[in-house]
C-alpha cells in the first residue's frame, strides 16, 4: 500500500460530530473560568500569604527561608507549588488552550478539523494540563522541620478555621484553579479519547483488494459541481451538430429521416419548369439546397 493509498485511509469524519460541538460549549465556558482565575493569581496575588499562612501552622515551609538561604549565598530551590514558575505557566497554558479552541472552531466550520488533528492538539494539552496539575500538587519537603509530604493545605484541608478569615477567598480561588485544571484535563481526555475512536476504522470499511475506502462518497453524496455532464443529445458519435427541432423538420423535409435505415432517401419533389422549388428559400444556404442544379 503505498503514501496515496495510507492518506486515503486516514478517516476525515468524526463518529460523534454533535458531541464534538457539546465540547466545545462546556470547554469555552471552563476556558472563560480558568483564564480569569490564573490571571488574578498572576503575579503574586495570594501565592505568598497562603505559603506563609501554611508555615504559621506548621503545614509547610517558611517564605522567610528563601530570604535568609538568598542573604548567606546559599543556594536553595523554591518549592513547586510556590513558586512564581506555576503561576506563569498557568496563565501561558489558558490563553494557548482558549486560543486553541477558536481555532477548533473555525477548523470545525470549514470541515478541516480531522480526528488526526485533534489527535495531536489535545494530546499536548493533556501534556500541559497533566504539568500544571502535578506542579500545584507537588509536596514541599524544603524544611525537614516541616515537610510537606502531599498536596499544599489549602487543597488538602479547609477553608475555615483555624485559617486567617481574610485569607478565605483566597483560598477558595487556589482550590478553584486546581479543580478547573483538573477539569479541563478530563475534557481534553474526553477529546482525545473521541479522536482515537474516530480514528479506529471497522475492518470492512477499507478493502486493500479493492482499493476502496469507507470514506469515498458515492454518487448521490458528491457535490454537483463534480458530477459529469449528460452528453448533448446528437453529439454521442463525436463533434457533429446538436438536434434540435428545427434540425429535425429540415432533415424530414430533405428526405434524410424518412428512409433512414430502410433504402436510398426519397429525392425531393423537383418542378418542371426548370425554376427553383418551392422549398428552397433565399435564406437556406446550397448545403441545405437539393433541387436542381442553380447554375
Amino acid at each position: 500500500m503505498g503514501v496515496k493509498d495510507c492518506y486515503a485511509a486516514i478517516p476525515r469524519q468524526w463518529k460523534f460530530p454533535r458531541t464534538i460541538l457539546y465540547l466545545f460549549a462546556v470547554e469555552l465556558a471552563i476556558e472563560i473560568a480558568a483564564l480569569a482565575l490564573f490571571g488574578i493569581a498572576q503575579p503574586d496575588l495570594y501565592r505568598t500569604r497562603l505559603w506563609q499562612e501554611g508555615s504559621d501552622h506548621g503545614w509547610n515551609s517558611n517564605p522567610n527561608e528563601i530570604i535568609y538561604a538568598y542573604a548567606n549565598y546559599r543556594p536553595i530551590n523554591v518549592p513547586l507549588p510556590w513558586s512564581q514558575f506555576v503561576t506563569n505557566f498557568n496563565v501561558v497554558i489558558a490563553v494557548l488552550a482558549l486560543f486553541l479552541l477558536l481555532c477548533k472552531g473555525i477548523m470545525y466550520i470549514c470541515h478541516i478539523f480531522y480526528p488526526l488533528i485533534s489527535l495531536v492538539i489535545h494530546a499536548a494539552l493533556i501534556a500541559l494540563y497533566a504539568v500544571s496539575i502535578h506542579a500545584q500538587a507537588a509536596p514541599d519537603m524544603s524544611d525537614p522541620d516541616h515537610p510537606q509530604p502531599g498536596a499544599p493545605w489549602y487543597i488538602t484541608k479547609s477553608c475555615g478555621a483555624p485559617v486567617n478569615p481574610k485569607l478565605k477567598g483566597y483560598c477558595q480561588q487556589a482550590k478553584g484553579s486546581f479543580a478547573i485544571a483538573i477539569m479541563l484535563l478530563a475534557i481534553f481526555v474526553v477529546y482525545f479519547a473521541l479522536s482515537l475512536y474516530s480514528l479506529v476504522r471497522p475492518a470492512r470499511s477499507y478493502s486493500l483488494a479493492s482499493g476502496k475506502s469507507g470514506d469515498v462518497e458515492s454518487p448521490q453524496q458528491r457535490p454537483w459541481e463534480m458530477m459529469q455532464v449528460p452528453a448533448t443529445p446528437g453529439t454521442a458519435g463525436g463533434l457533429m451538430s446538436p438536434t434540435t427541432p428545427r434540425t429535425t423538420a429540415f432533415n424530414t423535409l430533405s428526405g434524410k429521416m424518412g428512409n433512414k435505415g430502410k433504402g436510398k432517401a426519397k429525392e425531393p419533389p423537383t418542378r418542371t419548369d426548370g425554376k427553383l422549388p418551392l422549398r428552397h428559400h433565399i435564406s437556406m444556404g446550397d448545403e441545405l439546397y437539393q433541387g436542381p442544379s442553380r447554375s
